[in-house]
């Protein structure tokens, strides 16, 4: 008996030791933080919008004009 009391008292101590496995859940999503350059790449956004109507318009404008 006093052969296996330290097997025994070494495997009480891992299973006290061990922590039971944690459920796998994908991590929460977390909402986006603003940038400083956040307003800078919306007012870039918008300037290529306004230029691709631009260009449509003009584009438009040189086709009438050699219709005529």
């Amino acid at each position: 008996m006093a052969r296996y009391l330290p097997l025994l008292v070494l495997i009480g101590a891992c299973a006290a030791c061990s922590k039971p496995p944690q459920p796998h859940e994908p991590p929460t999503p977390q909402a986006r933080a603003e940038t400083p350059w956040d307003s800078l790449e919306a007012q870039k956004k918008k300037a290529q919008d306004v230029q691709k109507t631009v260009d449509a318009q003009a584009k438009a404008q040189a086709k009438d004009i050699e219709a005529q």
